[in-house]
């Protein structure tokens, strides 16, 4: 009986663990203008921090309920050092990785695309835990699902390899930002406070002659009360039916309206104009073609002249492995195994094989 128990405990723990690993951070952000491609690279989560206008957030592990404070740019997210500059019009490539710097592990669940004002004073030292985000872009379902097969969800593309392009509003008027770029996983959203948020910030200086902005009631606070603020029977974060059913609500408030007179739109094709960045480093530039839409996928390109955006993504990884973060990681990881652990012991019902002989 003593074999039978250490043999389950440890079968347990090891179906654990892919749920514990599988999680993830924005590795990369990117832009282009129609003639060249500007690639800012993240900082791993935990790693020792490089120059970036990526926030860095301290773990890969998702951010659980609608009144944490971490949903505003994510896991103790962090002032980045550097700010994007880039125009209205421009598109927007997010390069969102697994914790071990492979494809993103989820397919199921919406993307969404917020933006804040810094004010004049920039965004290097901003406080967004009260301000008023604005909807640019969202992106959820993209095929219905059939008697035999689920929905297909735009997040699935990401999981095959695929890089999220969100094109900013040509309106949109100039100044000093924060993009907020949040994928929200709803493999667990059949039960109450399931799902998983998983938000990013970004750090840019917009230019160009536009004037549009927000009005207060197209705006929410993240996290917040009341209003167009998340809340956990949201019907796009509490979902029994994902699986099976075509209808999903998006959260928070729709698109703002001066979005819908620019020339952006929405889509969730597989492939982009955008052409990504094969150097190394914080950024790089490279020859592009014009931008579109609003929230386009496009596929990595796995070329011979990548060998050095590969070797960023080892350095990456081996950031994840350096032996100042070994301790703090190791102390998360089995911290979100223990979490995941108790939660198998309470929806199981474990009397049989714990009972003494």
């Amino acid at each position: 009986m003593i074999v039978l128990r250490l043999v389950f405990l440890s079968l347990l723990c090891f179906s654990s663990l892919p749920r514990v690993l599988a999680h993830g951070y924005l590795a990369s952000f990117g832009v282009s203008n129609g003639q060249s491609y500007t690639n800012y690279t993240g900082n791993a989560p935990a790693a020792d921090p490089n120059p970036s206008v990526i926030r860095q957030v301290s773990d890969i592990s998702p951010v659980k309920g609608v009144s944490n404070p971490d949903l505003n740019c994510g896991l103790n997210a962090q002032f980045a050092q550097k700010v994007a500059d880039i125009q209205a019009g421009d598109l927007l490539v997010f390069d969102w990785r697994g914790g071990d710097n492979t494809n993103w592990p989820h397919n199921t669940g919406p993307m969404l695309t917020y933006m804040t004002s810094c004010g004049d004073s920039g965004c290097t030292q901003y406080n967004s835990s009260l301000s008023k985000w604005f909807k640019i872009a969202e992106i959820g379902i993209v095929e219905n699902g059939t008697s035999g097969n689920s929905p297909v969800w735009a997040q699935q593309s990401v999981m095959n390899g695929a890089f999220t392009n969100v094109t900013l509003p040509s309106t949109l008027a100039p100044g000093n930002y924060l993009i907020r770029h949040e994928i929200i996983a709803l493999h667990l959203a059949t039960s109450l406070n399931g799902m998983e948020f998983y938000p990013a910030c970004v750090q840019v200086q917009v230019s160009g002659n536009g004037t549009g902005i927000a009005a207060d009631n197209e705006t929410v606070l993240l996290p917040g009360v009341g209003g167009y603020s998340y809340k956990e029977t949201d019907p796009g974060l509490y979902d029994p039916d994902v699986y099976s059913s075509n209808v999903y609500v998006f959260p928070g408030p729709p698109i703002a309206a001066f979005v819908s007179s620019s020339s952006s739109s929405s889509s969730s094709s597989p492939t982009s104009s955008a052409t990504p960045p094969t150097s190394s480093g914080s950024s790089s530039t490279s020859a592009g073609s014009s931008a579109q839409n609003v929230c386009k996928l496009q596929r990595r390109l796995v070329t011979s002249a990548s060998n050095s955006s590969s070797q960023r993504r080892r350095s990456a990884k081996r950031a994840l492995l350096r032996p100042t973060e070994t301790h703090n990681q190791r102390t998360n990881l089995l911290q979100g195994i223990w979490t995941d652990l108790l939660s198998a012991f309470k929806t199981l019902n474990l009397g049989p094989v714990f009972a003494s002989n």
